[in-house]
């Protein structure tokens, strides 16, 4: 995950989510700060990567290469403001597969969440999953005739969870030097391995809060923008990564990451 020591408290609270499922956690520092995670009674668990003033795309482009992460069934890459009291990983998975999704993410309670960028991601709480959103405005236009985002076949950069084989697309779709990712979200449904408005789609029953706090993009005046405003972009999305392990193979730490430090040196 990549995370700063300012966001440690609601970390541990999302990470013990997914240790509790045995997940594997990779903790990406980008404010230089490991010593202070060692008092979390899990921080041993966790690989540990340091690498200042970088974002999230940075990391997914160096430390998640395909071949690296290849033993996992689907990957986590989310902000680290996210709340997931009502979140459980294992029922979330269960969901993705049963709906034969291959990117997804979870949806956003309307009345907590104080960053809802796009429609689409809001809790429709009638529904397990959707995959589209209606819209009549003259700016969206969303309706059954729509073919792609962000009416349909979309998720926001801010928590999406990958199969393996999209993951595999989506990787090459990052370049070396992306930063904030902008964009990039748009051409997401392009990896989803068939029919975009059939393998994309934001779950309803296992939701999670977007707390819009600011980190690496530096302090922000979040007090004159309205609350659950629509379609605002936002400073630069901090990530971590969760991999559920696959429980019929195992890499070791040590392992792990000698590769990923030749993996750095080869991409850099």
């Amino acid at each position: 995950m990549a995370v700063g020591i300012s966001q440690m408290q609601n970390v541990d609270v999302m990470a013990r989510k997914f240790l509790n499922e045995s997940y594997t956690v990779m903790l990406f520092h980008y404010d230089g700060n490991v010593d202070g995670w060692r008092s979390l009674e899990w921080s041993d668990k966790a690989i540990h990567i340091v690498a200042p003033n970088q974002t999230k795309w940075w990391f997914a482009k160096r430390f998640l290469h395909p071949s690296v992460v290849a033993i996992y069934d689907f990957i986590f890459l989310w902000d680290e403001d996210l709340g997931v009291e009502n979140f459980d990983p294992r029922r979330y998975i269960d969901i993705m597969v049963s709906e034969g999704l291959e990117i997804t993410q979870p949806a956003l309670d309307p009345d907590l969440s104080t960053d809802i960028h796009h429609r689409i991601t809001i809790r429709n709480k009638m529904t397990k999953v959707h995959r589209r959103v209606y819209d009549n405005r003259s700016s969206m236009n969303c309706s059954d005739d729509s073919k792609g985002p962000p009416c349909t076949g979309w998720v926001e950069g801010m928590a999406p969870v990958f199969s393996r084989a999209a993951w595999k697309c989506v990787w090459h779709l990052i370049q070396n030097d992306l930063i904030h990712g902008w964009g990039l979200d748009m051409k997401l449904g392009y990896c989803a391995q068939g029919d975009r408005a059939e393998k994309v789609g934001v779950i309803d029953s296992e939701y999670v809060v977007h707390q819009g706090i600011p980190s690496l993009g530096g302090p922000s005046d979040t007090s004159k923008l309205p609350r659950r405003s629509l379609d605002l972009r936002t400073h630069v999305s901090i990530t971590y990564a969760l991999f559920p392990l696959n429980l019929n193979q195992y890499v070791s730490p040590a392992y792990f990451l000698t590769s990923i430090a030749l993996l750095f040196e080869s991409t850099d």
